[in-house]
C-alpha cells in the first residue's frame, strides 16, 4: 500500500475528527480493508493519531473560552485511566473478536445517527 492512500485515509480521519465523529470511524476499516493492517496494529495507530488531534482541539476550545477548567480533572482522570483499561484489554483480545466488536460499535454508532437524524427532521417540522 501506497504511502499516499495511508496518508489520504489519515486525511479523512482527521477531517471527520474536526467534524465531531470520531476519525476511528475512518481510519481503521481504511488500513485493516484498503491497506491490509491488522487491525490490533490499526486500532494502536487510532490511538495514536488521536493524540495531536486532541490536543490541537483543546488548545482551539481554550482559545475560544470553551473550557470549564473546574469541570476538567472529573472527566479527565475517568477517560485515562479507562483508555488504559481498553487499550490492555484489546491487546489481550484476539483480532477476529476486536474486530468484530469495532463492528458492532460501527453498526450501533450508525443506528444513533439515523435516530437522532430522525429526531432532527421530526423537530423542524
Amino acid at each position: 500500500m501506497s504511502f499516499i492512500l495511508i496518508l489520504l485515509y489519515a486525511f479523512a480521519a482527521g477531517l471527520l475528527g474536526g467534524m465531531g465523529m470520531g476519525g476511528g470511524t475512518v481510519l481503521i476499516p481504511a488500513l485493516t480493508l484498503l491497506a491490509g493492517v491488522g487491525q490490533h496494529a490499526a486500532q494502536a495507530a487510532n490511538l495514536i493519531a488521536f493524540l495531536p488531534m486532541s490536543a490541537v482541539s483543546l488548545r482551539v476550545h481554550a482559545g475560544n473560552g470553551l473550557l470549564q477548567p473546574h469541570g476538567l480533572l472529573p472527566v479527565v482522570i475517568p477517560a485515562v485511566a479507562l483508555s488504559a483499561l481498553g487499550g490492555i484489554f484489546a491487546a489481550y483480545t484476539a483480532p477476529d473478536v476486536l474486530r468484530r466488536l469495532f463492528g458492532a460499535f460501527l453498526i450501533a454508532l450508525a443506528a444513533k445517527q439515523l435516530y437522532d437524524m430522525k429526531d432532527m427532521l421530526k423537530k423542524r417540522k
